[in-house]
C-alpha cells in the first residue's frame, strides 16, 4: 500500500463535499488542531506549525469553496435559472461559441 499525499488530499475533499460526513470531518479536523498530539510536535520551531498551517489552510480554502458554490446555487434559483442555464447563460446553446477579437491596450 503506498502512501500518497495527492490521494489523501482528494479523499479529505470528497469526503467534505459529502453531506452526511462534512460535519465530522470538520469536527476532526478541529480536534486535531487543538490536540497535542501531531504528526509533527508543536513545540518544534517551524516543522511543528507546518502540518497545522497545512490542514488549516486546506479546510478553509474547501469550506469557502463550498459555500461559494452554494451562494452561486441560490442565486441561481432565486432568477429562476436552472442548473445548465446557470453554466451556459439563458439564451446560449451548448455548442454554440462565441469568437472575439483580441485588441492589444497600451
Amino acid at each position: 500500500m503506498s502512501f500518497s499525499i495527492s490521494a489523501l488530499y482528494t479523499w479529505y475533499r470528497n469526503t467534505l463535499r459529502h453531506p452526511k460526513y462534512r460535519w465530522w470531518l470538520i469536527l476532526g479536523t478541529a480536534a486535531y488542531l487543538f490536540s497535542p498530539f501531531d504528526i509533527s510536535p508543536d513545540f518544534l520551531p517551524v516543522v511543528g506549525q507546518i502540518d497545522d498551517v497545512m490542514l488549516v489552510t486546506l479546510l478553509v480554502s474547501e469550506v469557502s469553496q463550498l459555500l461559494i458554490e452554494r451562494f452561486k446555487e441560490k442565486q441561481a434559483q432565486e432568477a429562476g435559472f436552472t442548473g445548465q442555464e446557470v453554466a451556459t447563460g439563458p439564451n446560449q446553446d451548448k455548442s454554440s461559441t462565441i469568437d472575439v477579437d483580441a485588441a492589444a491596450v497600451k
